[in-house]
């Protein structure tokens, strides 16, 4: 533990964030300072210069902005019945949800390797950063921390670690945009925070809501995230790169030169220098000198037909097959076709109450609110737009039309 009561960091984006002692204890383990490692955008690099924030910057945003949320609830009386115990963990599961993840964004996950949630979770009650949680509030301080990132707490705070607003998604749309110099994550992240409320449902819960005040600034956050995936996250030549990343490592498990066990704990550098030594595919060597696979086909998801295979983003392991036997009907050699259709269905996603100005509590769901359009309501169709289907190859090659393998015609 630090002898100070606190300790201020400076940040380009939040400026002053301030740690509490208990903040400072754990952002000092092994676990967390791994984050200064990993970026936070996977491959973005490669098209936005700039993207090469990390994890780490990541999360003591959260953590910054989860210390304003609960002084600002704090301050209109709302937690009067909720210890500082519990606002302890909430604050340290801001700053602590994303120490499970791995290399290179969600490259991985999508590749089929365990969600990061999960692995954080366990990397709770090990090591040092177990001692220092456990030191705080033992073995129970712990599972309380892990359901609040795992999304099953149940905190009347919970949404504020996991949820339609919670403030993980304020903090990365706002970081990630001004790293690539880009204007669509702007969001007025003042109006939000001020418009958090307790309120209690219907089924007797209390849980975090908005007023009605803020309605406009939560649409702002959800188009945000919708052209932050269009131009940036979905980026053609970033979804190039990951592809090709998840090959190499996907071979390179097959070969036996590295396990998941070593992908939980790499760093974008050791797992990078890793595959450029093992990967029997070339790919990583071609990545690393930007050498990306060109587009062969790129339709919106509105013009893909609804007859395309269904397992395209949940199966990659039918995915590879299909890949390698579109390479054959081709004629081109072995790793040589990748084909690309990521999905996010909660990417617009609401679902939390809304208190009226009236004091009445309302369900803000996809649906939207009742006499109004709002983005809920064209949420499907934004979803359409930001999404793609891509077949990308290691030599440019023009195609008329989705490969049968995987068109399901």
């Amino acid at each position: 533990m630090t002898s100070h009561a606190f300790e201020v960091v400076r940040d380009p984006l939040w400026d002053n964030i301030r740690l509490e002692r208990e903040a400072v204890a754990c952002m000092d383990t092994a676990a967390v300072q791994r984050l200064r490692y990993v970026r936070q955008l996977g491959h973005a690099f490669l098209v936005y210069p700039g993207a090469t924030h990390s994890r780490f910057e990541h999360a003591l945003g959260a953590y910054h902005l989860a210390r304003r949320a609960i002084a600002t609830l704090d301050e209109r009386g709302e937690l009067a019945d909720i210890d500082e115990l519990e606002r302890l963990a909430v604050r340290l599961a801001a700053l602590l949800h994303d120490i499970g993840h791995y290399p290179f964004s969600h490259a991985l996950e999508e590749a089929g390797f365990p969600h990061h949630e999960g692995l954080g979770a366990a990397r709770l009650r090990i090591g040092e950063l177990g001692e220092v949680l456990r030191g705080i509030g033992g073995d129970a301080f712990i599972n309380r921390i892990a359901a609040l990132i795992e999304g099953h707490s149940d905190s009347p705070l919970g949404g504020l670690v996991s949820g339609s607003l919670d403030l993980d998604k304020i903090d990365y749309l706002s970081r990630d945009a001004r790293n690539c110099g880009v204007p669509y994550g702007t969001l007025d992240v003042d109006r939000l925070l001020s418009s958090l409320c307790l309120v209690t449902g219907a089924d007797g819960r209390r849980e975090v809501g908005v007023h009605e005040k803020g309605i406009s600034a939560l649409e702002s956050l959800l188009f945000a995230k919708y052209q932050m995936y269009r131009n940036v996250y979905w980026h053609h030549a970033v979804r190039s790169a990951t592809c090709m990343f998840k090959r190499a490592v996907r071979a390179t498990v097959r070969a036996g030169a590295t396990d998941a066990a070593f992908l939980g704990d790499a760093t974008d550098d050791s797992l990078s220098t890793l595959l450029a030594e093992h990967d029997p595919t070339g790919l990583a060597v071609a990545l690393r000198q930007r050498k990306l696979f060109k587009r062969a086909v790129d339709l919106p998801a509105s013009e893909v037909p609804s007859t395309v295979v269904p397992w395209l983003d949940s199966d990659p392991d039918k995915l590879e097959e299909a890949e390698n036997a579109i390479a054959g009907e081709m004629g081109l050699g072995p790793d040589s076709v990748l084909v690309d259709y990521p999905s996010r269905t909660s990417m617009l996603g609401v679902d939390l109450p809304l208190l009226t100005r009236d004091g009445r509590v309302e369900r803000l769901t996809d649906e939207g609110r009742v006499g109004q359009l709002g983005l809920p309501r064209i949420a499907g169709e934004l979803y359409q737009s930001a999404r793609r289907l891509r077949m990308f190859t290691r030599e440019p090659v023009t195609m008329r039309g989705i490969p049968r393998t995987i068109s399901g015609a």
